[in-house]
């Protein structure tokens, strides 16, 4: 029987004074030590423990690659590991990009790139090494995904083929910069033929008044089950705020009540990850009621959050997925089939985001003012949805103007009654009626 996969932190303050987080553990019958960096790289306890998980993980599943490392020459003892001259890369980039990019940087160096390159020299990492570690997230992904499909429990997700994609292009980004420093002849991470084949996903969305309102009952009706600890989630108001301004995940998460003029009927998106991405937002009706019923009862600082935590923080963009996106997609599926409907597909907040600019097509927006609206430059996207949305019908048409109105339509609902008319903040008259 084999011995299971044991392993421990070890940190040792060096004589700058900033800790170094390493890893001390078995794999292929070998005992390993794998440095991780210090805490002057964004390095803690907690940090070193979660890698610390995941490589015992790869070990148990047989993804693990032993890292290479140098044969420690003359010639090669003063050049940079991929470890260094990474960190390096980052701290100067770091101050040109926006918080949320340099997080996703950050992780994909941490958990994915280092684990296999960080002992690497620059000149080591050839065209045949990218190919090596391209197979090795292949192969670990596929086990993953056998382990998941036996009811094994494991916390890590395996990585899609566009993931592995986006971690060469990473890669390639930052042996960009060691090419023109003259640590390598050319970029073994660039051309096609370093990245796996995959196909652009189809991202549902909503088109029907009939689903977007079974979605808003839906989180007013989880609201009005939630703690009292809890009422400041307010799920109806972070989806009517998503689906009705089409904000971006990080764009939502950035929201603060300076940038939302109730008055004059304007939201403003200050902090985008792109110039288009600065806009305003026109306030309708039916979002217009949702922000006003949030704040009844509160004076907010102009520098708070709109949706928040309970301290005043912004929120994980992991919970507007998992707790207010996908459990009031959830209730509405199991709302929808006690009326006999079809269900609506498994959403995301880009899909909400989607959602936007069909609605906005759908209530007679010309595509100038979505492409604005959106934070759009490429008229790709906004074209390709105004094709899908001019084959509703002009009755489809008719009931999303009037959700948007927060007009009552006879017929659009699939139950309102499941929602109380009144909730622990105030209030609420749900979108839809039986």
């Amino acid at each position: 029987m084999a011995r299971p996969a044991t392993g421990n932190v070890v940190t040792r303050k060096l004589a700058t004074g900033v800790t170094r987080y390493s890893l001390r553990f078995r794999a292929h019958g070998q005992r390993v030590y794998e440095t991780l960096g210090t805490d002057a790289d964004g390095w803690d306890s907690a940090r070193a423990h979660e890698a610390l998980e995941d490589r015992l993980a790869e070990v148990r599943l047989g993804a693990y690659v032993t890292a290479r490392r140098g044969n420690g020459t003359v010639e090669n003892t003063a050049e940079l590991t991929f470890h260094e001259f990474g960190s390096q890369w980052l701290a100067m980039v770091e101050p040109e990009l926006a918080a949320t990019t340099v997080d996703s940087i950050r992780w994909r160096l941490s958990y994915v790139l280092l684990p296999f390159f960080q002992h690497h020299k620059l000149s080591e990492i050839s065209v045949s090494e990218v190919d090596r570690y391209r197979a090795a997230k292949v192969r670990e992904r596929d086990l993953l995904k056998a382990a998941r499909e036996a009811g094994e429990q494991t916390d890590r997700r395996p990585l899609s083929n566009s993931t592995i994609n986006r971690t060469i292009g990473l890669l390639a980004q930052i042996l960009d910069v060691a090419v023109e420093y003259g640590h390598l002849p050319a970029n073994p991470a660039r051309g096609k033929r370093r990245k796996l084949k995959a196909s652009r996903p189809q991202r549902p969305y909503l088109d029907s008044a009939r689903q977007i309102a079974a979605l808003l009952d839906a989180a007013a009706e989880l609201d009005h089950e939630s703690r009292a600890d809890r009422q400041h989630v307010n799920r109806r108001a972070q989806l009517a705020t998503l689906l009705f301004a089409g904000l971006r995940i990080s764009e939502f998460l950035a929201l603060q009540w300076r940038d939302v003029d109730l008055a004059g009927s304007w939201l403003t998106v200050g902090r985008s990850k792109t110039d288009a991405g600065r806009r305003k937002v026109k306030i309708r009706p039916v979002l217009r009621d949702a922000l006003v019923e949030l704040r009844v009862g509160i004076e907010p600082a102009p520098s708070a959050f709109v949706f928040g935590t309970a301290a005043g923080k912004p929120q994980n963009p992991s919970n507007v997925r998992a707790r207010v996106v996908a459990r009031a997609v959830q209730r509405a599926n199991e709302r929808l089939q006690e009326a006999g409907e079809a269900p609506m597909p498994a959403l995301t907040p880009h899909g909400l985001r989607r959602s936007f600019a069909s609605l906005l097509y759908g209530i007679g927006e010309p595509p100038p003012v979505v492409m604005a609206e959106m934070g759009h430059t490429d008229p790709a996207l906004a074209l390709a949805i105004y094709a899908l949305a001019m084959r509703r019908d002009e009755g489809e048409n008719e009931r999303l103007r009037a959700l948007v109105d927060g007009v009552d339509l006879p017929g659009l609902g699939i139950g309102g009654s499941h929602v109380p008319n009144s909730s622990a903040r105030g209030s609420y008259r749900p979108v839809v009626r039986a």
